[in-house]
């Protein structure tokens, strides 16, 4: 496959080295010092997922916003694409990002970061540099949340790598996933199959779901980004939470988070997501609603 490697691989507690083979072996101590500084490197993003957790809970403060049972670290993942997938290409690939927020590369913003598609490629060896700008390393440094894959027919090793503002990434990304493009439709303009506009991909409409339970939200043709970020045309997620005889609650997620879990009250709700624009406060686009029961958790 296209950026593979050969040759023998070192384990480190985040990643793979690699050593082209009749290349002279690191020193032992040289080994254990970079291990132990990319252990540091993992840990600190670590915590920060979790401050991300905190701060949403703080500012704004709202009650139901909770965390799930286990606690996982941040990661980029693929929100509508299975590894072993065979597609048609032009296809609209959705990125999903857990317990971290957006950022457009305006400036920099704490605990928060853009997305790159690396095609082809293993992790980097170096998390210290900037990812390179070429077709196998696609950056989306405006806050989008999608692309659209032209790939011709073929099989493709794609992952998601999430970076700051300088295009250094953090140790935050998605697995790998193996996808075979079976045939590539010539006639269908990749441009014509983004609609801009936000969707509340979960939880499912019509669905019970037992608190906490996960809210996930997705952006087309728009940019999202922590509030620190006022460019034209960037937005925060707004979840608006409808019930009968009560007023409305708004939660806004003005740290650029893309989901959040939730532990309301038991009830009926209709839930809809917004994108409200950073700059002025106007709702950018806002979702169909999707009708919700809250129910309590069985007795063991």
């Amino acid at each position: 496959m296209p950026g593979g490697h050969s040759g023998v691989r070192l384990w480190t507690p985040a990643r793979f080295y690699f050593q082209a083979p009749g290349a002279r072996a690191t020193s032992p101590l040289s080994m254990l010092l970079t291990r132990a500084f990319r252990m540091l490197q993992f840990l600190a993003t670590l915590l920060a997922g979790l401050g991300l957790v905190a701060a949403a809970q703080a500012a704004p403060a709202h009650p139901w916003l909770s965390s799930p049972l286990r606690t996982p670290q941040p990661e980029t993942y693929f929100s509508n694409l299975k590894d072993g997938a065979q597609i048609e290409t032009p296809f609209v690939l959705k990125f999903g990002l857990s317990r971290y927020g957006l950022a457009p590369i305006t400036k920099a913003v704490p605990h928060a970061g853009h997305h790159h598609l690396l095609v082809d490629r293993d992790l980097p060896m170096d998390f210290d540099k900037p990812l390179p700008f070429n077709a196998q390393y696609i950056h989306y440094g405006k806050g989008q949340m999608e692309t659209v894959l032209d790939f011709k027919p073929g099989t493709y090793k794609l992952r998601l790598l999430l970076a700051n503002d300088k295009h250094i990434p953090y140790f935050i990304y998605s697995k790998p996933l193996t996808v075979v493009v079976t045939r590539k439709r010539d006639g269908v303009d990749p441009k014509t199959l983004i609609q801009p506009g936000v969707t509340l991909l979960a939880p499912a409409a019509g669905e019970s779901v037992q608190a906490p339970f996960r809210v996930v939200f997705h952006a087309s043709g728009l940019n999202v980004g922590s509030q620190e970020i006022t460019d034209k045309g960037v937005g925060h997620f707004r979840l608006v939470a409808e019930r009968v005889g009560v007023p409305a609650e708004h939660i806004d997620f003005v740290n650029g988070a893309t989901e959040a879990w939730l532990a309301p009250p038991l009830g009926d709700y209709r839930l809809r997501v917004e994108l409200v624009g950073n700059a002025q406060g106007e709702v950018l686009s806002s979702s169909a609603p999707v009708d919700v029961k809250v129910i309590k958790v069985p007795a063991p």
